[in-house]
């Protein structure tokens, strides 16, 4: 069995021998740390951008419209497609009863969709605050343990006691070393959230001007390209 060793002048200890010099913390961070592991590789999966909102999908439901293909089957079709689908969907499927139902009902769709996406974040964010202070106590245990035998003992041994200290600070090596990852990908997976909601956002909105006529879609490019009408009548004049 592969083990990690690390070498010091007292010898060769194993990672096994480390986690019962740090007592029963132990156990609660590395508790945190398999599924603090275990969040950031879901949610790094789930959170790719060509899964959350895919390419040209506004394009391609403007040629539904377009060629009046537009059926609740495609209504289904877009909704199991995609975060981005489900938002379009809802925003189709209220179209015809004006623009501000249908903003209503995208709105409405995009706060399902963002609680989705935000799914075991605050749970990451707790174990990166809560994992240093497991080691923490763990360390003051510890040292309360070490302090008492002495005194019970009557003895004080500065080698012995150095070395009880650096067994007892193993609970808050531990505890960092679960909480700076897991605070990193906390951080890192809020603003890609944040990222994804702006572009979920900007899709949307170009669904409603162009489904109530206030822009013109160019499907040779990335899918919808703001023209409002203004600017075409200003284009016509001249």
């Amino acid at each position: 069995m592969l083990e990690w060793r690390h070498f010091s002048k007292w010898g060769c200890t194993t990672v096994w021998e480390l986690v019962k010099s740090g007592g029963w913390m132990m156990l609660p961070i590395i508790l945190s740390s398999i599924v603090a592991a275990g969040i950031i590789a879901e949610r790094l999966w789930t959170l790719r951008a060509s899964r959350i909102t895919p390419p040209h999908l506004l394009g391609q439901v403007w040629l539904w419209i377009k060629e009046k293909k537009l059926t609740n089957d495609k209504l289904k079709e877009l909704r199991a497609n995609s975060p981005l689908g489900q938002i379009l969907a809802a925003g189709l499927a209220n179209s015809k009863h004006g623009r501000e139902i249908m903003k209503e009902c995208i709105e409405e769709a995009a706060a399902r969709v963002i609680h989705d996406l935000e799914r075991y974040l605050n749970t990451l964010g707790t174990i990166a605050g809560v994992a240093p202070l497991l080691g923490l106590l763990g360390t003051v245990l510890g040292m309360i343990d070490i302090f008492s035998a002495f005194m019970g003992a009557n003895m004080a041994n500065a080698a012995v006691l150095a070395g009880g200290i650096a067994k007892a600070l193993i609970t808050t090596a531990a505890g960092l070393f679960v909480a700076i990852p897991a605070l990193f990908f906390h951080r890192f997976l809020v603003r890609r959230v944040d990222e994804l909601v702006v572009g979920m956002e900007q899709e949307a909105i170009k669904l409603v001007e162009v489904v109530q006529g206030d822009r013109d879609v160019d499907l040779g490019g990335n899918g919808a390209a703001p023209a409002p009408k203004e600017a075409r009548k200003e284009g016509k004049k001249a």
